[in-house]
């Protein structure tokens, strides 16, 4: 415990005159003007109110030392761990008609691993944000030590050009059902059907600036969340909390093989920092397939970019 809490320890017990007075072990925000409401939740901004954000999301980790031993499932550090889980499943199972968020984190523990970094284990539930359906799972997940140099850097490079972030990706070890068995095979097939003979989807903030989505794009919306999440595992440290805030554009480009390929220029929000990076994908999708990554380029900031609203 640092000496700042040890001292705001002996000066609460003295006002109260109560010996056993502490202070709750969660590590309140820097930043204090965060509008929750105004926020991105997990899984993205859905419109129809399906995600509510957790205000222990947005408390940031004591700057002296990492918390070990067992967390509150509630506070930023094992929610943290839990998102990234939440980035991994997507990426792997993630489509159109199915995409998961963070729904309860019920246990967690942290412990430092010698010098190369911070390994937790979580025990939490996903629900896929389509059928409404949960799951609950376990993972190990082991967050690669880095310098803030490395950190930095890690942020502003591109992925084509460098290894770096497969040198310091968390690395994420599973044993969960197969995630939310939901049969979307009927739907995915007929939307890719339908795309892959018109081949001319564009479409521009998902969602709008009031939190709206058409029914009609709903589906870009999720493919959307599925293929940040590519982003976001790979983004991710000890010191973020990413979660996608809006598909800025979305062109559909030509393809001569039997995958849809897109390009999207999507808004993360880290709600730890309250910036707003900017990314701009190509990838293809197909049911048999999934997503396939191509390109994901760090654009430079957008000072004017703002949050959509909720419902």
């Amino acid at each position: 415990m640092s000496l700042r809490i040890l001292m705001f320890l002996a000066v609460m017990s003295a006002v109260t005159g109560s010996p056993s007075s502490t202070v709750a072990p969660e590590a309140t925000s820097q930043n204090q003007t965060v509008n929750p409401t105004g926020a991105a939740v997990d899984g993205g901004v859905s419109p129809d109110s399906t995600n509510e954000i957790q205000e222990s999301d947005l408390n940031e980790p004591q700057e002296d030392e990492m918390e070990t031993g067992v967390l509150n499932p509630d506070h930023y550090p094992a929610r943290r761990a839990a998102r990234v889980v939440q980035h991994y499943l997507n990426t792997r199972y993630g489509s159109p008609y199915k995409v998961f968020h963070l729904d309860t984190v019920h246990s967690a523990t942290a412990e430092n691993v010698t010098d190369s970094g911070r390994k937790y284990q979580v025990e939490f539930s996903v629900k896929d944000m389509i059928s409404k359906k949960s799951v609950k799972s376990s993972a190990e997940v082991f967050f690669p030590k880095l310098d803030e140099a490395t950190e930095k850097q890690l942020q502003e490079l591109w992925y084509q050009q460098q290894r770096l972030q497969q040198q310091h990706t968390p690395v994420v070890t599973i044993s969960c059902q197969e995630p939310l068995a939901i049969d979307t095979k009927a739907q995915e097939e007929a939307w890719y059907q339908q795309n892959k003979v018109n081949q001319s989807l564009v479409s521009q903030n998902l969602p709008d600036s009031h939190g709206h989505i058409e029914p009609g794009m709903e589906p870009l919306w999720h493919l959307g969340i599925v293929a940040s999440s590519f982003i976001m595992l790979n983004q991710s440290t000890e010191n973020t909390l990413y979660n996608m805030a809006q598909v800025a554009n979305v062109t559909q480009l030509e393809t001569e093989n039997e995958q849809l390929k897109f390009e999207y220029d999507i808004l993360l929000h880290d709600m730890v920092s309250q910036e707003i990076p900017r990314w701009r994908m190509q990838f293809t999708w197909s049911p048999t397939e999934g997503v396939r990554v191509l390109q994901m380029q760090h654009l430079p900031k957008c000072h004017n970019c703002k949050l959509p609203e909720t419902n």
